[in-house]
């Protein structure tokens, strides 16, 4: 956040010459009073923006607390620090000063003020890594934060609410939408804030109502952009908020293909932006580069990689800036250095003691790891020797039913249908009497005869069909599925098509089929959250197809990793000349598509 005016900013350097010229009349070994001026100077071009002034009298305020070994003191220094070197960019270095502040407010007593600073500090870290992108570390020290503003004396509120707008615009460009909009609404909850801190409002305001921009949620929009803007200007026209605000509504108006008025704000946020020469330029220049077309687009994306690369080139040379008045500063005691070296060293050490066990874990867990493998390798191993067996097995068992068969119905019509059609002629033969009983009762007989002879005909018929042909896969399948379902809790949908001979299929093809359908399911049951499994054979072409999908979470097939399963699923899949083909959509569900030459 920038000062409000430069009215403001000629306050803060008045009262600068005003400390400079009572400084000249200090004496020379009135330390405090040395560092304290350095300190207050420091912190107010630290407010005029003057980041490379104010870093330099902090410099000197930091060496004269460190000699006094005035614990508070530093830690308020070396806060104003990294606040400048996080204004600056130098977020690492902005890192480490806000760690050491840390260090120190842990060694002193909880008072009030030890508090205020920590919770900033906090506040600041917090800044550091949203800044970087890491936004769960900057969630967790804005928590911080509150937690601690929270133990303050008197009304923190507006103090708190400052850390939970940080809070909330991390949850914001993490994703977390629902979260950001509580945050925001809490702080909007308090009907005194407008009136208090209407530039505060504004700027909550505005960005709950891009929250619901980014959540698709467009029911109050652009409402709650103009009404943050009207309030901003009345308070501060022209003013850096306002920057924000405009490049909100140029999104939202671009999105909705309103050219006209996605032009109107985008190059108003960059006239305002043009004061200040900073980041808000930048992101502007882009805006507009995206709302534009041809050559007015190329133009302003030209600009904006003239000033990226104008403003990356100060920041360096700020950082090398600061790095120069640190190295010149050179009049801490011996002693101080000594114990620094003294902690590095110790740092040092536990570092590399801590890596070392960190890298001794990783090879104990890694060849435990393997030997898992290995075992579960032969396990796979024996199983499909196991497999293989009652596949073999099944197909010794068929050979002999069918043969058995073959010989009851050879039996059946060359011997006993055969007698029994000699008995019906002899019959036929008697019936030449004339005897009327007689000619009735072989009649009787002879038809009996006729009777039994179609019974056996179909008798003969049914037993030479092999009625069980190419239903043993199918059966296995079956039995595993409704095992392993069971197991698993899934429901699934078995169908196949009745044209495959998996009988001409060959084991080592059935076996791999098998492992495929038994990883896919351990990989549903994993990783899937899946309730139903719908799987398929069909043939087509003389390949057979199994189609395997779930009704679970999904995944990103494009971004996940290639885990052990797969690897030996797409490795089963190569050994039969097959192909596999996986396809998964989030919340709706995965296909694994296999195909396999019967041949």
């Amino acid at each position: 956040m920038t000062f409000s005016s430069y009215s403001q900013k000629k306050v803060y350097l008045k009262k600068i010459d005003s400390i400079k010229k009572d400084m000249s009349s200090l004496h020379v070994k009135d330390s405090i009073a040395y560092a304290n001026a350095h300190y207050n100077i420091g912190r107010l071009y630290r407010k005029s923006f003057i980041g490379d002034s104010s870093y330099y009298h902090y410099q000197e305020a930091e060496k004269i607390y460190r000699n006094l070994d005035d614990k508070f003191r530093l830690a308020e220094t070396l806060y104003g620090i990294a606040v400048i070197q996080k204004n600056e960019k130098d977020l690492t270095a902005s890192e480490l000063s806000s760690i050491e502040v840390i260090t120190l407010l842990e060694s002193l007593i909880e008072t009030n003020r030890v508090l205020r600073l920590k919770s900033s500090t906090y506040n600041n870290l917090g800044l550091v890594f949203g800044e970087l992108g890491q936004y769960e570390e900057s969630i967790s020290y804005y928590k911080l934060a509150i937690s601690l503003k929270r133990k303050l004396e008197g009304n923190n509120r507006i103090n708190i609410d400052i850390s939970k707008n940080n809070l909330a615009l991390s949850y914001k460009k993490s994703g977390e939408y629902k979260l950001a909009q509580d945050y925001y609404s809490q702080i909007l909850e308090n009907e005194n804030l407008i009136n208090e801190r209407p530039d505060m409002y504004a700027l909550v305001l505005n960005n709950y109502a891009h929250t619901l921009y980014l959540s698709k949620n467009y029911e109050e929009l652009p409402d709650l952009y103009f009404k943050a803007l009207k309030i901003t200007d009345s308070v501060n026209p022209g003013g850096y908020n306002s920057i924000i605000i405009n490049q909100h509504l140029a999104e939202y108006y671009n999105d909705k293909n309103n050219k006209d008025s996605a032009k109107y704000y985008a190059y108003k946020a960059k006239d305002i932006a043009g004061q200040y020469h900073n980041d808000e330029l930048l992101s502007s220049l882009l805006l507009i580069s995206e709302i534009e077309e041809g050559d007015v687009a190329t133009k302003y994306l030209k600009e904006y990689i003239k000033l990226n690369d104008s403003l990356q080139k100060n920041e360096r040379a700020i950082r090398n800036k600061f790095a120069r008045i640190r190295f010149e500063t050179k009049q801490i005691e011996q002693e101080n250095i000594k114990i620094a070296r003294e902690r590095m060293w110790l740092l040092i050490v536990s570092v590399v003691l801590v890596i070392s066990s960190f890298l001794l874990y990783l090879v104990i867990a890694q060849r435990n790891k393997n030997k898992e493998l290995k075992f579960i390798q032969k396990q796979q191993q024996a199983n499909e020797e196991i497999y293989n067996l009652m596949l073999s097995q099944n197909e010794i068992i068929e050979e002999a039913r069918t043969l058995e068969k073959k010989r009851i119905s050879e039996e059946l019509h060359d011997g006993v249908l055969g007698r029994l059609f000699g008995t019906r002629l002899s019959l036929d033969s008697l019936n030449l009497s004339n005897s009327s009983d007689a000619i009735k009762a072989r009649g009787q007989y002879i038809d009996e005869l006729k009777t039994i002879e179609q019974d056996i005909r179909k008798v003969s018929h049914e037993l030479n069909t092999d009625f069980v042909s190419g239903s043993g896969f199918i059966d296995i399948i079956k039995t595993f599925l409704e095992t392993q379902t069971l197991t698993y809790g899934l429901e699934y949908k078995l169908g196949h098509d009745d044209t495959i001979h998996w009988d001409e299929v060959s084991n080592k093809t059935k076996i791999h089929i098998y492992r495929i359908i038994q990883e896919s399911l351990h990989n549903i049951y994993k990783h899937a959250q899946a309730t139903l499994v719908n799987i398929s054979f069909k043939l087509k072409n003389n390949v057979i197809c199994l189609i395997m999908n779930d009704n679970g979470s999904g995944f990103d097939v494009n971004k996940a990793k290639s885990g052990i399963g797969l690897k030996n699923m797409k490795s089963r899949i190569n050994e039969i000349n097959g192909s596999i083909n996986i396809t998964s959509e989030k919340d709706v569900g995965t296909t694994v598509t296999i195909e396999a030459p019967i041949t």
